[in-house]
């Protein structure tokens, strides 16, 4: 058995009303996230996803598919 320490683990945050709410910011974000997860392929995909619309697209593809690891802001 392993007892572990209550740690309150925030997630990172991301304001998109600042420099962290450019759509290359995010695009990055996705890229860094697979890329070091080793499924660089996957985040190829996201990216392809969320380029295939406008700005609240790109967001919310975001959101849905990196939501539980980052908070946004707007």
């Amino acid at each position: 058995m392993t007892i572990r320490k209550k740690t309150n683990i925030e997630k990172p945050l991301i304001d998109l009303s600042g420099p962290q709410g450019n759509a290359f910011y995010l695009i990055g974000v996705v890229n860094k996230t697979f890329r070091r997860s080793g499924a660089p392929e996957l985040g190829d995909a996201i990216v392809k996803e969320m380029t295939n619309g406008d700005y609240e697209h790109l967001v919310k593809t975001f959101d849905l598919h990196l939501g539980e690891h980052f908070d946004i802001v707007r």
